[in-house]
């Protein structure tokens, strides 16, 4: 049985003003296996981001994460702030 996902400490933060700058955003921490946190649409383009905490000591990429952005052949990004997420996006 998979344990609870773990969610970085600035997620909401970040999940809350992407929304407030116009980004639909859809959580996908849950899905797991390596799966980034949030699947993200602005302008009609999706974009997906692995939420990561800066400020936390040891906050990088799983074995399982980093399997899973080898193989994907789409758009995906790791961040640590709103800010790296909006200019992704090219909200700023």
């Amino acid at each position: 049985m998979r344990t609870a996902a773990r969610v970085d400490a600035n997620q909401r933060e970040i999940i809350r003003i992407l929304r407030d700058c116009g980004v639909t955003v859809q959580p996908l921490h849950t899905v797991g296996k390596g799966t980034p946190d949030l699947l993200c649409g602005y302008r009609g383009r999706n974009v997906l981001l692995e939420v990561k905490d800066g400020n936390r000591y040891g906050s990088r990429l799983t074995d399982a994460q980093q399997a899973w952005h080898r193989s994907w052949r789409g758009q995906v990004a790791v961040i640590d702030t709103a800010d790296d997420a909006l200019r992704i996006l090219g909200v700023i």
